[in-house]
């Protein structure tokens, strides 16, 4: 079977480190998607265990087609049979780039119409009642080649269960991980997020440290399917609970809100880690450790915070973080004068996103040995 675990772009390669340390095979990375192939563990070890991944998808069938008639009957021809059953709710989601079929709810509608008259053949009906589980389908269409593919997931795979409170403008899990993962974060590092919001990197450090399975307290909508087997499920998960470890770590959590923390206790708390939170303003920032890791998501002076007093954060990050020489410094913002700000070009540059946002994680290397 072949799969497509999506994700934000410029996270292509992490997905893919992820599924080569699963012994997973890949078979193509692409822009915002890298293709692997398995069987049904292989899936549920990917759900389980991806940390910077959006999704997993199944591919059921791909073509082209430039015309809905094509779509129609190339969608028809599918054996949806294997895969739903006459109860199955069909619900399916789509998006369309570069390509002549670019009405995104047309395509969904023809899918399922394709589907549901290929299910009345299939199982020799006239009604298909869709009173059952949900089957979520989605239609992608890049340059005018489909992919038809059943959602994994459900909830995204963001949604790791243990954020259940928010502040503003939070950072989704998946980015968190992946912004701690390009820091080059290791679980005898101290790593710090001094303005930590609700504790999304600090989170998901801890639970890279002690090697958590990110899926492991979630459900996924593939646990529904009848057509494979669901004791898979429980072996997997089961190898994923065991394979966490007793690591030591030192990551730190800090922020100017007091409300902000007393969430941050209550998310690490539902991940079964724990973490140094504090409530402690950026000017306020030291260390006593000669190295470390620095991660931050400042306001970028858009959703949070007026321009001005970015900037003005941004100097300040640069005169507490400089006394500080062996720690490496990553700053994640969408202002694309960020540098001249903080006055010092990164050593390294990653183009990301953020909610559709165009955003860079500015890398700055400590020095080692200081």
């Amino acid at each position: 079977m072949k799969f497509y675990a999506t994700c934000k772009l410029g996270l292509e390669s992490l997905v893919t480190r992820q599924l080569h340390d699963l012994d997973i095979e890949v078979v193509e990375t692409a822009d915002a998607r890298v293709a692997f192939s398995g069987g049904v563990e292989t899936m549920v070890k990917a759900l389980l265990w991806l940390r910077t991944a959006e999704r997993v998808l199944l591919v059921v069938e791909e073509f082209d087609a430039e015309t809905f008639d094509e779509l129609f009957e190339k969608t028809k021809a599918v054996r949806w049979k294997q895969y739903l059953k006459p109860e199955s709710f069909i619900h399916v989601t789509g998006k369309s780039a570069k390509s002549t079929l670019f009405s995104v709810s047309d395509c969904q509608s023809i899918v399922k119409k394709a589907m549901i008259e290929s299910l009345k053949a299939g199982y020799r009906t006239q009604v298909i009642p869709e009173g059952g589980d949900e089957i979520i389908v989605e239609v992608g269409i890049l340059r005018n080649h489909v992919s038809l593919c059943l959602d994994c997931c459900g909830a995204g795979l963001s949604r790791r269960g243990y954020r259940t409170y928010n502040v503003a403008a939070p950072l989704s899990e998946t980015l968190g991980a992946g912004i701690v993962m390009l820091s080059r974060f290791r679980p005898d590092n101290t790593l710090i997020d001094p303005m930590c919001g609700s504790g999304t990197m600090p989170i998901e450090a801890a639970m890279i440290a002690q090697n958590i399975a990110p899926g492991l307290s979630r459900s996924f909508a593939a646990e529904s399917w009848w057509f494979f087997d669901q004791g898979v499920w429980a072996r997997e998960r089961q190898n994923a609970a065991d394979a966490r470890t007793n690591q030591k770590i030192d990551v730190r959590g800090f922020d100017l809100d007091e409300r902000s923390i007393d969430l941050c206790k209550k998310h690490a708390k539902k991940a079964g880690v724990f973490c140094d939170w504090r409530v402690q303003n950026i000017k306020d920032f030291s260390v006593s450790e000669p190295s470390g890791i620095i991660v931050c998501n400042p306001p970028y002076g858009e959703r949070l915070m007026e321009k001005d007093d970015a900037k003005t954060l941004y100097r300040l990050m640069r005169r507490v973080f400089s006394p500080y020489p062996g720690w490496s410094v990553n700053v994640f913002s969408g202002m694309r004068e960020f540098e001249t700000i903080y006055g010092q070009r990164a050593d390294k540059r990653r183009k990301l996103t953020n909610g559709g946002m165009p955003c860079t994680l500015y890398q700055y290397f400590g020095v080692r040995d200081v």
